[in-house]
């Protein structure tokens, strides 16, 4: 075909318009590869864009409900704690013994007199002292007479310790140690000499407060010496509390494993600041003598809460918090909110519609305990026995991701929920959208680009041709080329096709023997060795932490195979070792080696487990199943004798001309001594081994082994 500029007169180049009316080939093909590649980028992109932004939005909702189960986790222990310590300490030979002398002293002091000077002095106190504080920092009012305690005894012990407390800000561990009044008295005696016990469990534990009650509700001895010393829970100002009825509930159990726990409540000898109090009797298995109670503080569970207010380094980022609401749908721990952001808190909840005088205490006692309120859809959820997430609008006003639950925690109607900003959640959705969005762009202008450029290649045959050969040099064998004009383009197009087959043929051949020779690698050694094996890596070792090893020695094998042939001998062998490597993939270990007399395996080296001391302790067990199931088969005697322990190993080539792929370390060395400590057949483990698996396994002591300068107890599966 003759193009124009060539000689050719315009009554040809009309001729040629009439004979190819419409578009030409090039525009046609170029718009067939425009319509069906666009078509193809705009589908693909939707659906990664679509599966991509539902997997980034279900790990963001995963990544907080995993957070939630964790705090949830670490309060139920945390309380388990609190009632745990109250009964043991109820038990005490030093709280037994506190509680029946100062019962008794106690008893003794309702004979002294009151004077009315002391009288005076007491109310004095409440009502220039005691009370002016309470109302500045509870923000209510209340008379005065009704602390004093209606009792001789009562009111004498506040005359001789709590009118001492005028400075609220005094030394608390000075206050703490003051048992002794100087009065002479059996009950200033007792406390000195006993009270240490308490004011050791108020430092060393982080309790507030604790008291010790006798059987008729009067506190005879407080380790803080408040305005709840020597007052009578049954009848005093703090009758209608859940403390009092708590001290009732489990005084009437009469039994001292009983413990009582309170929910939150405001407690007035502590400055009305919301308080837990863990309640327990005194006494022993034949009779109680009263009750310790221990007031659990705030901070304790905001501690838990906040993870210490390291919110960001748990995976909370800027926004996310985890906090408790009560069944009054009051907050029971601190808002993150709050801590990070006083100055606008208030003006903040106003906005949604908290009374101003609400928001503002808040701020002033700089806690939400008690006083916060939180009517969300997700607490009333939680509250219904249900677990879940949701998005909506927050305590605060914001838009939150939320995940909630309730609480399974005895004596406390909680539940929890942990929360974190939309837009911080879904920040990867976003980023991710922005991504796909300009990455698509880029991909059709490049398709567009693309289809003009073959469009004008495949116009012309040669070009088409070189392209096709450009292929093959490229490594795509599959190349084949049109080849219907009978021409010299024709012949070529056929002898090229004819060419790539060949070379087709040939790469399968070779990619076959290549797939061959990597299964043949790979059962030498694990794949990531292979591959740097392959690279041409000289020296090839690893480093693994946290692998158990298993050593196992055949015993009796060589007395068996005396009077066997050497085939017979092999395939007796074969059949242990076919037995052994079906037991590992059973447990889900890792042969390392085999030898003629033993096994070496591994868990946790090539895959790693969290469960791998188990798996290999359950696969040492496997091997004696195999051993016992071919002495029944074969008349045979074999026994095993195997160790296992776990720890840091290395592993890799230790010498490239054989490939020989071995594991060494500490943990190989010790699996292998303790598997002979006492030379008997069994399976041995280390101490460690023990340790991680003694809940489901039991073990006896078998001896001892010396490693790297200590001694090692051996143990024996029973």
């Amino acid at each position: 075909m003759t193009e124009s500029g060539h000689g050719v007169d315009e009554p040809a180049r009309g001729r040629r318009r009439l004979r190819r009316p419409g578009l030409s080939i090039q525009s046609k093909l170029l718009i067939m590869l425009l319509g069906v590649s666009l078509v193809a980028s705009v589908v693909v992109g939707a659906i990664g864009f679509i599966n991509g932004r539902q997997s980034l939005h279900a790990a963001s909702v995963d990544q907080l409900i995993t957070i939630r189960s964790m705090r949830a986790a670490e309060l139920t222990d945390a309380v388990h704690t609190m009632r745990l310590d109250a009964s043991l300490h109820s038990r005490n030979l030093s709280a037994q013994t506190l509680s029946t002398q100062l019962n008794a002293a106690f008893d003794d002091l309702q004979q002294r007199e009151i004077t009315e000077e002391q009288q005076e002095q007491l109310e004095t106190y409440y009502a220039d002292t005691f009370i002016p504080e309470l109302e500045a920092r509870s923000d209510d009012e209340f008379g005065s007479e009704a602390f004093i305690p209606q009792s001789n005894a009562g009111r004498y012990l506040q005359l001789q310790y709590t009118v001492k407390n005028q400075d609220f800000d005094a030394d608390y561990d000075a206050l703490l140690t003051d048992n002794d009044s100087g009065d002479g008295s059996t009950y200033a005696a007792a406390a000195d000499r006993y009270g240490d016990y308490f004011t050791r469990l108020i430092q060393q534990a982080g309790y507030e407060d604790a008291l010790l009650l006798n059987l008729d509700g009067d506190v005879v001895f407080s380790a803080y010496k408040g305005v709840d010393l020597g007052t009578n829970v049954n009848t005093g100002p703090y009758r209608d509390t859940s403390f009092a009825e708590t001290y009732r509930e489990v005084i009437a159990t009469n039994s001292v494993d009983s413990v009582g726990m309170t929910d939150f409540e405001r407690w007035i000898p502590s400055m009305d600041v919301p308080a837990i109090w863990v309640v327990s009797p005194v006494g022993n298995d034949s009779r109680i003598t009263g009750a310790i109670a221990f007031q659990v503080p705030l901070s304790r569970i905001n501690d838990v809460m906040t993870g210490g207010e390291g919110w960001k380094g748990q995976g909370l980022g800027d926004t996310g918090e985890v906090y408790l609401v009560g069944r009054d749908d009051l907050m029971r721990s601190t808002s993150r909110i709050l801590v990070e952001h006083p100055d606008t808190y208030a003006d903040r909840l106003v906005s949604v519609g908290i009374a101003k005088d609400t928001a503002e205490r808040i701020v002033d006692v700089g806690g939400t305990v008690l006083l916060q309120p939180v009517n969300t859809k997700a607490v009333a959820e939680a509250q219904a026995g249900r677990s879940g997430t949701i998005e909506g609008r927050d305590y605060i006003g914001g838009e939150s991701v939320t995940a909630y639950a309730p609480l399974d925690i005895e004596g406390l109607d909680w539940v929890i929920i942990a929360r974190i900003d939309t837009s911080e959640a879904f920040a990867p959705v976003a980023d991710f959208t922005r991504t796909v969005l300009l990455s698509l762009l880029g991909i059709l202008l490049a398709v567009s680009v693309l289809s003009l450029v073959l469009a004008q290649v495949f116009t012309r045959p040669i070009h088409r041709l070189v392209s096709a050969v450009h292929r093959v040099a490229e490594g795509d064998l599959d190349v084949q080329v049109p080849h219907g004009s009978r021409d010299e383009f024709g012949d070529l197009g056929s002898a090229f096709n004819d060419m790539a087959s060949s070379l087709r043929i040939k790469q399968d051949l070779i990619d076959e023997q290549q797939k061959e020779n990597e299964k043949l690698l790979h059962t030498l050694m694990p794949e990531s060795v292979a591959t740097r094996y392959k690279q041409g890596d000289e020296a090839i070792t690893e480093a693994h932490e946290n692998v158990s090893v298993v050593f196992a020695e055949l015993v009796g094998f060589d007395e068996l195979a005396r009077d066997l042939s050497g085939e017979e001998e092999i395939g007796l062998l074969n059949s242990l070792m076919r037995g052994f490597d079906e037991a590992a993939e059973k447990a889900g270990v890792e042969k390392v080696r085999t030898l003629r007399g033993g096994y070496l395996a591994s868990s946790g080296l090539v895959v790693p487990r969290v469960d791998n001391i188990r798996r290999s302790v359950e696969f040492a067990r496997g091997l004696v199943g195999v051993i016992e199931r071919f002495n029944a088969q074969n008349g045979a005697q074999l026994a095993l004798r195997a160790g296992v322990d776990t720890g840091t190993v290395t592993s890799g080539l230790v010498a490239r001309t054989s490939l020989a792929y071995d594991l060494w370390g500490d943990a190989v060395n010790l699996a292998y001594r303790v598997r002979s400590v006492t030379g008997e057949p069994g399976i041995y483990v280390s101490q460690a081994v023990r340790d991680r698996t003694s809940e489901i396994i039991t073990y006896v002591q078998a001896g001892t082994v010396e490693s790297d300068g200590r001694t090692e107890t051996v143990w024996k599966v029973a």
